[in-house]
């Protein structure tokens, strides 16, 4: 699906979309919970769709009752379970462990670039554990369990594996620690992890270097589970509003464990003019100036940083990166081929980028299959002098299906649709 878009500022209010973070995690703690739970999720992506599915074929019941999600959990275990995780990382990298603690044996499958996505640090520990791989990568089969014990691995590679650890290290029957031999990236993730966890009662101690795992753990499910809002997705449409229009996004937890409502304070490090309310955020056009910026954290964030950058004076970098380039695309690449077919400037390094804020004329943009690059792409359509065209725009139905009914809304000028939006009801 190929979309066409001309110039211009993006007004209005929109309400953000469930966080697709909290949204896996919650599924995955409702199927593992004592007893059925509700969770309010009003609106689902491809991914944790893929997720569902998955739980699903390991034995949970998951139905669908108007806005809610209703879980009932895993109590008898398939002998062996064919798990698709379509392009989802986090679908692949949190069943992992949660599949070899609770299934005899299970095929595991995904499609997009997902297969050439890393899981060696995970595949490594987890043998160590007792698990068995049929594969270094997709496809591949996982068997002989998940014995309770030491798990060493490196944090600095992808956060998703210490979050399949600790939410599938509680059932075992056995005590464990998790030990990072590096520093922890994208400590946000897991503390999103631990959130939920406790939502569920169950306790995970957090010690010098790693984790404590107390084994046999109830996960005690409560009523009704309530996904938050998504800052990851309500990014684009909040950096829309600094580089040139005037937009409000609502369904915000401001006190959340999601390490992208660092946005807020990122759009005012720029200079934009933002109004912060209980749970919502307004933000202006405004003279905008460059700022340097650690991704560690914040790596979804990385593709519409560059658009901002992009229309600030002077020059931004966006440092500790080095690990984008294993997303759904090198997004370091992929972000600094998007800028620079769009006029701007943009350099790229093997763990930075560089952007210089010129302004940005209009061109053709390839997704590269990358949802947040088709999203990005089309905010920074809406501030260029010219035309633009995202291939593959299709790509942003992996996280936000309604993204082009929400940018229409704020009064963005899609030209083409070529090949059809579709939009999730």
């Amino acid at each position: 699906m190929n979309v066409s878009i001309s110039g211009g500022a993006l007004q209005g209010e929109i309400s953000a979309v469930p966080s697709k973070s909290a949204a896996h995690r919650a599924l995955i703690c409702a199927a593992l919970a004592d007893k059925p739970t509700e969770i309010f999720l009003p609106i689902s992506n491809a991914d944790i769709d893929a997720t569902a599915s998955c739980l699903r074929a390991m034995g949970a019941e998951i139905t669908r009752n108007g806005a809610f999600l209703n879980v009932s959990q895993i109590t008898q275990t398939p002998d062996f379970a064919e798990l698709d995780c379509g392009e989802s990382g986090s679908t692949l990298r949190f069943l992992l462990p949660i599949a070899a603690a609770k299934l005899p044996k299970a095929s595991f499958l995904g499609s997009g670039r997902l297969p050439q996505r890393p899981i060696s640090e995970l595949k490594n520990a987890m043998e160590k554990g007792g698990a068995s791989f049929s594969a270094d990568k997709l496809p591949l089969t996982v068997s002989g369990g998940l014995n309770a014990g030491r798990f060493e691995i490196e944090g600095n590679v992808s956060s998703q594996y210490i979050s399949g650890l600790l939410m599938a290290l509680p059932v075992l029957n056995g005590d464990s620690s998790i030990i990072l031999k590096s520093p922890l990236c994208s400590e946000p993730y897991v503390n999103i992890t631990l959130e939920m966890l406790k939502n569920f009662g169950v306790d995970i101690e957090r010690r010098e270097g790693g984790f404590f795992v107390r084994g046999g753990q109830v996960f005690n499910a409560p009523r009704v589970i309530n996904v938050e809002g998504d800052w990851s997705a309500a990014a684009f449409f909040l950096t829309s509003g600094a580089i040139g229009g005037d937009v409000t996004v609502t369904n915000l937890d401001l006190n959340s464990e999601q390490g992208d409502r660092e946005i807020a304070e990122i759009l005012q490090e720029f200079g934009a003019d933002i109004e912060i309310l209980d749970s919502s955020v307004r933000v202006r056009k405004a003279k905008l100036t460059a700022c340097d910026i650690d991704v560690s954290d914040i790596p979804d964030l990385l593709p519409i940083l560059t658009v901002l950058a992009s229309c600030a004076y002077g020059k931004t970098v966006l440092y500790n990166a080095a690990n984008l380039r294993h997303k759904e695309s090198d997004r370091l690449f992929s972000s600094a081929t998007m800028i620079n077919a769009l006029g701007g400037v943009a350099e790229e390094y093997p763990d930075r980028l560089e952007i210089t804020g010129t302004g940005l004329r209009g061109g053709t943009i390839d997704s590269f299959g990358d949802h947040r690059i088709a999203m990005s792409a089309a905010i920074a359509a809406s501030a260029c002098s010219g035309q633009t065209t995202i291939v593959g725009a299709e790509a942003v139905k992996k996280s936000y299906p309604d993204f082009f009914r929400d940018f229409e809304k704020l009064g963005g000028k899609i030209i083409t649709n070529e090949g059809g939006v579709t939009h999730e009801s």
